[in-house]
């Protein structure tokens, strides 16, 4: 066996972290007693060079399918990294937004209703007796809330629904009105003040989401 030809090629995997391992279990070994045994196998009679060279090159083709690819640092992201505004609804913490990011998104009025629980006056909102094709969406996450088709005339001069999108919508109990208590709904997604709900809707959930217009976005 040419010892040129070994040096040349445990130079190579000087770095290797096997070829580490071996070295400090065993300090005393060469690097041609490593090259061989460890990766040659125990043979009566030392291997050739190229010998040598295919064990090592089959050696490092599996360790290299083995490994997982490598994340640069800055540029790895876990499974609950959240998409920008808008594009995947439900994906972002809303919660860490404060108040003053709010009132920089939002106009006066969006932010009075959604974040601080206002409510508009009747038959003054965008959307009380709009009869466009579309879907409602959350004026402060982009959320899709309501269907356009599930929409209706409730005569109270508030843009009304009779079902939401999905799970889009929650609901809560409002003591604001101490003598009536009443059902909030709320943006699943952002925790969006948008109106409430009653009873007294049409067939066939008897729903009637009363909602404010200045929380809400129709996109045609």
């Amino acid at each position: 066996m040419h010892r040129s030809v070994i040096d040349t090629i445990s130079k190579c995997y000087l770095d290797s972290y096997s070829f580490k391992i071996v070295r400090r279990t065993n300090p005393f070994r060469t690097t041609h007693q490593i090259l061989v045994q460890d990766y040659c196998g125990s043979e009566a009679r030392p291997p050739s060079s190229i010998g040598v060279i295919r064990k090592l090159y089959s050696w490092n083709s599996r360790r290299a399918k083995d490994q997982k690819p490598h994340r640069q640092m800055g540029l790895a992201c876990s499974s609950s990294a959240e998409k920008p505004l808008g594009d995947l609804p439900g994906k972002m913490d809303y919660s860490c937004i404060s108040d003053d990011e709010w009132k920089k998104r939002l106009t006066k009025s969006q932010y009075d209703i959604t974040r601080k629980k206002g409510t508009e006056r009747a038959y003054t909102g965008e959307y009380w007796n709009t009869k466009i094709t579309g879907i409602y969406h959350c004026v402060c996450c982009d959320t899709p809330l309501f269907d356009s088709n599930t929409k209706f005339d409730s005569g109270t001069g508030w843009p009304s629904y009779y079902d939401p999108i999905g799970n889009n919508v929650k609901s809560k109990v409002d003591f604001s009105i101490i003598l009536m208590p009443r059902q909030e709904v709320l943006c699943a997604t952002c925790d969006a003040h948008l109106g409430h709900v009653f009873d007294d809707g049409p067939p066939p959930t008897g729903k009637r989401y009363c909602i404010n217009s200045a929380s809400l976005k129709l996109r045609p």
